[in-house]
């Protein structure tokens, strides 16, 4: 029986000394999108498959200081070989796992998992990451280090504010429909300056410049009139990690992997100030 995810995230609810403020000093983030999306076709999706987890989707572009391909990793400095890890395989060991990574992350153990010349040599013949993070856009938490994972681990998705638009639905749906990745974190964040826009846009009825009127437009439903101030803005940032949560879940084909225990869709919410990953139910 497959063991339901319910309550995972609380492993990270052990506390720990308060440590280095550094980490939740940063500029506020912006904001996000959302729609209906339907998936391609399989012709399509195959081709999808093949071009990002094939060998030659590695050669098409020349990262900037990456050594050439026929370099000796005895020649450039790397990060300490670590035996492979077992893959978690489904949601309760995928939370389990971020939680366990979140940990090591506020607690300043990090692992980098996942960098050594074995690892990259490994990934050119494919990819089977374990969760699909959809985040914000906010420079301060990079789903990778907070989470303390490394190549070939997670999917990111990243839009202002979580927001959902047709590129972000697809590149959501892809881990699970063609991977079978077994986990989707809706990450909302602490000080989301998308949430804030959203809120401060609806409060004071300004318009707000070009795109990002759109990513207020979607996030402003979710805006929790019940609260003032600060905490109106405090509790739309859970709201909005909710609805994108539901959102998601309801997707027919999600929604199908969801009922025979292949697939949760978890929200969670990070806080700068302790670096802290915490579920929203």
């Amino acid at each position: 029986m497959i063991r339901q995810p319910e309550r995972l995230l609380e492993v990270s609810s052990v506390r720990f000394p308060a440590v280095n403020v550094d980490r939740s000093v940063g500029a506020k983030p912006t904001a996000s999108a959302h729609k209906r999306f339907s998936l391609a076709a399989p012709a399509r999706r195959a081709l999808l498959r093949a071009g990002l987890t094939g060998a030659a989707a590695l050669g098409a572009t020349t990262a900037l200081g990456a050594a050439p391909a026929s370099a000796s990793p005895h020649n450039t400095p790397t990060a300490p070989t670590t035996p492979s890890r077992r893959r978690p395989e489904t949601p309760y060991e995928a939370l389990r796992e971020l939680a366990a990574g979140n940990r090591r992350w506020r607690t300043f153990c990090e692992r980098h998992p996942d960098e050594s010349p074995a690892v990259r040599q490994s990934l050119t013949s494919g990819q089977h990451p374990f969760a699909v993070v959809l985040g914000c856009i906010d420079s301060r938490v990079p789903p990778e280090l907070v989470f303390d994972q490394g190549l070939g681990d997670l999917f990111t998705v990243r839009s202002a504010g979580e927001v959902l638009d047709e590129a972000v639905l697809g590149s959501i749906a892809y881990g699970p429909l063609e991977l079978d990745t077994p986990l989707i974190m809706v990450l909302g964040h602490q000080s989301c300056g998308a949430v804030t826009a959203a809120v401060e846009a609806d409060e004071s009825g300004e318009r707000l410049p070009a795109h990002i009127q759109y990513l207020a437009d979607q996030i402003a439903p979710n805006i929790d009139h019940t609260k003032e101030g600060a905490a109106r803005i405090d509790a739309t940032i859970d709201a909005n990690v909710r609805a994108i949560r539901s959102r998601l879940a309801a997707e027919p084909d999600l929604a199908a992997r969801i009922a025979d225990g292949r697939l949760a869709v978890v929200g969670a919410r990070y806080e700068l100030t302790t670096q802290r990953v915490h579920r929203i139910c």
